[in-house]
């Protein structure tokens, strides 16, 4: 699976999975989708954040859930 947009570092976000280059966890991506699942709109208000982000955030968090239910 390649994930390279998504980062973790302890010195960004306490630690917590963010978008590359970005403080923007994945948590908070998912927060956003859920609230609105316009793209464009999604884009128009962060728009540092890419289609292929969003994709990443969502196999990240699908990948987590599999891991937590072996």
């Amino acid at each position: 699976m390649n994930l390279e947009r998504i980062s973790i570092d302890p010195a960004v976000m306490n630690g917590q999975p963010c978008v590359r280059g970005t403080r923007l966890t994945v948590k908070r991506v998912l927060h956003i989708l859920a609230e609105s699942p316009d793209r464009e709109e999604i884009r128009r208000d962060y728009p540092r954040l890419h289609e292929e982000d969003i994709r990443q955030v969502l196999r990240y968090a699908a990948a987590r859930l599999e891991e937590d239910h072996r």
